[in-house]
Formats: C-alpha cells, structure tokens, sequence
C-alpha cells in the first residue's frame, strides 16, 4: 500500500519509520544506490531477523521499495524511493568532478543517463559499457529526441577508455555492477534493460525511473570547490 507523504499522516509514519537509528542508517547507506538485503545486512552489521523487521518498517511507511534483479531473477535489490524523501531533507552531500554511467553495452541505459544528466547537472559525466556494443540502440537516440535531450556521445565506449580513480560511478544494470564490483566512488541503480522489449513505451518507463533517480543523486551532488561550473 502506498503512503502518502503529503498527507500529515504519511508524513508522521515517516519521521516514525526514520525515528530508529538503524533505519536512519540503512536510508543512509541507500541514498546512492541500490543494495540487496544481504548486502545492507553487512553494511550496518545487523543480523537477518532485525534486517527484516527494519526493512518492513520502512517499506510500509512508502520510503523504500524491493526490484528484483533483471539479471537474475533469484536476487532482489532495496531501493529508496526518493519522492518519498524530497520533503525529509537529508544532509548526505557528495563531491564529484565527473559521473560516468555504466551498463553492459553501452547502447540504451547509460548514454540515457548521461544525456539526462547533462540537462540537470553542470557536473561533467560520460558512459560506457563494460562489452559495449557495435552502436547505440535506435530506440535510445529517438526517446532523448522526444525529450529534447541531446546525446553525449555519438558511439560506445568500453569502460577501460573512460573510467578515471576520480570518477563518481553508477552502474545502471545489474551485471554492470556485478562485473566491476563495489568500490569507494562506485554505485548501483537496477534498471531493466530496455533492448529485449524493444518497444517506446519501455524505453519511456527507464527514461522516467533513471530521470527521478538522476533529480535525486544531482540534488547531493556538487563539483570540488576547485572546480568551477562547467556548463
């Protein structure tokens, strides 16, 4: 059931579900990118029973959501739900001098991504993939067309051509991020893979989810105070 957070209500339940620590803290360690329970288990140091009570406790209070992976589909990932948030003003901030947006063929998820980020953030980005494909998909040239978004890159890259220590990184798909592995500047977003469906209406849907996360992780982001705008 969904929660609705401009109701005094909702919003009550979710200053309620964030009045623990350990819920604080899992919404925390969730701002940046998905996590599977295990993985967010590990994180906080929080056996599997009190994971389980938290994450319901949460979840009915319309802050967090459950995507099962489209890689595979045994695994499931948490994720917040940052419109559930936007009202709450967390106080997480982030540092970058450039994002890059990571998928497996580089021809759908991640140079959407990257063409919407450019249109919300001054903060530099590129993408690539880590098997990157001949081209990118048609279908991902005509969606940012319909939005008025240009592309930030012509061609696929490979992940070894662009990727730098400095980069702030967000693997857009589940083996992407299976592939590279966590790492300090490195996150995850699970995205269906918009290729196999093949349809507007699904590269519509990835062009919305990634355009709602891509608003939240600008709003944290901001560049090195030595380095200035680049728009």
């Amino acid at each position: 059931m969904e929660v609705d957070l401009s109701s005094l209500r909702g919003r009550a339940a979710a200053h309620h579900a964030l009045g623990d620590p350990a819920r604080l803290a899992m919404i925390e360690a969730l701002m940046v990118g998905d996590l599977a329970p295990g993985e967010l288990g590990r994180t906080l140091g929080l056996p599997s029973n009190l994971l389980a009570h938290h994450l319901g406790v949460l979840q009915a209070a319309g802050l967090i959501g459950r995507t099962r992976s489209h890689a595979d589909r045994r695994r499931t990932f948490v994720r917040l739900i940052p419109s559930a948030l936007r009202a709450l003003h967390p106080v997480m901030r982030l540092s970058a001098s450039r994002v890059v947006f990571v998928c497996t063929r580089n021809g759908a998820r991640s140079p959407l991504a990257a063409a919407i980020w450019a249109d919300r953030s001054p903060i530099p980005v590129a993408s690539a993939g880590i098997q990157p494909a001949p081209r990118l998909h048609p279908r991902t040239v005509s969606t940012l067309r319909r939005h008025g978004l240009r592309l930030q890159s012509r061609g696929t890259a490979h992940i070894d051509d662009v990727l730098t220590s400095a980069d702030l990184v967000v693997a857009v798909c589940d083996n992407a991020y299976r592939e590279m592995g966590p790492a300090p500047r490195r996150t995850h977003w699970s995205v269906p893979d918009p290729g196999p469906v093949d349809t507007d209406e699904i590269f519509e849907q990835v062009f919305e989810e990634l355009a709602e996360r891509i608003d939240w992780l600008a709003a944290l982001t901001s560049p090195p105070p030595s380095q200035p705008a680049a728009r």
